[in-house]
Formats: structure tokens, C-alpha cells, sequence
């Protein structure tokens, strides 16, 4: 009994922890915003502390793939090689953490973007 006990206990706390985990910002190039003004910065950076607080959404990607290769294997005349194709046609969506880490990735490229323009940018943390 004691065994069961602390095996749910062991499960419960790993899954409890990989839910906690946070996200990490994914690095983006603050010289994509080298064009805007601090005004700029400063809505860019609003727009996407909006995004986040609304919840942000992942965007799907539509897709098709073709694949050509080479097969071998043991078939009805025994071993043999054989061309091999095949032809993929789905939907793929990334995580809301995948998408989450993106636009914070924008978030801190925007702040660095600022600070070398000097710009006073007012920056929200984010409760994640």
C-alpha cells in the first residue's frame, strides 16, 4: 500500500511539474525594429503585451510533402530495394508555449531595440 501511495505521489509531482514550467523567450534580432521611432517601439511593444493577455493563439499552418526514397526489406520474393514515395497532406499547429515564447522573443528584442535608441519604454512584466 505504501508502494502505490508513493507512486502516485512520484507521478503527481512530476506531472505538477511540467506544468509549472516557464516559458523561455525565443531570441529574436532587435534589428528588424531598428526602423522605428520610440513612439513606434512603445505600441509594438503595447500591441504585443495585448496579445498576451488576451491569450495568445496558435497560428496553423497548412502544408504538403512528398517524399522520395529508397525501401528495401523482406517481401513475397524475399529481400529486395525499392523506390518509395509518399505524399503528406495535413495540418500542423505549433504550442501556445512555442507561440508564447515567440512574441516574447519580440518583447525583449523590442526593449533592446529601445535601449539603444535610448528610448524610455515602459515594460510590463508578463504573470506566466
Amino acid at each position: 500500500m505504501k508502494g502505490l501511495y508513493l507512486v502516485t505521489l512520484v507521478a503527481l509531482t512530476v506531472l505538477l511539474g511540467a506544468c509549472a514550467t516557464t516559458v523561455k523567450p525565443t531570441y529574436v534580432s532587435p534589428a528588424q525594429y531598428q526602423s522605428l521611432n520610440c513612439q513606434q517601439l512603445q505600441s509594438e511593444y503595447n500591441r504585443i503585451q495585448l496579445y498576451i493577455e488576451n491569450g495568445v493563439q496558435t497560428p496553423k499552418r497548412t502544408g504538403v510533402g512528398l517524399g522520395v526514397g529508397l525501401g528495401g526489406g523482406w517481401g513475397r520474393g524475399g529481400w529486395g530495394f525499392g523506390p518509395t514515395v509518399s505524399v503528406n497532406m495535413g495540418q500542423s499547429s505549433d504550442t501556445k508555449n512555442t507561440e508564447l515564447s515567440r512574441v516574447l522573443g519580440q518583447q525583449e528584442a523590442i526593449v533592446q531595440a529601445a535601449q539603444f535608441k535610448n528610448c524610455p519604454i515602459i515594460v510590463k512584466k508578463n504573470a506566466s
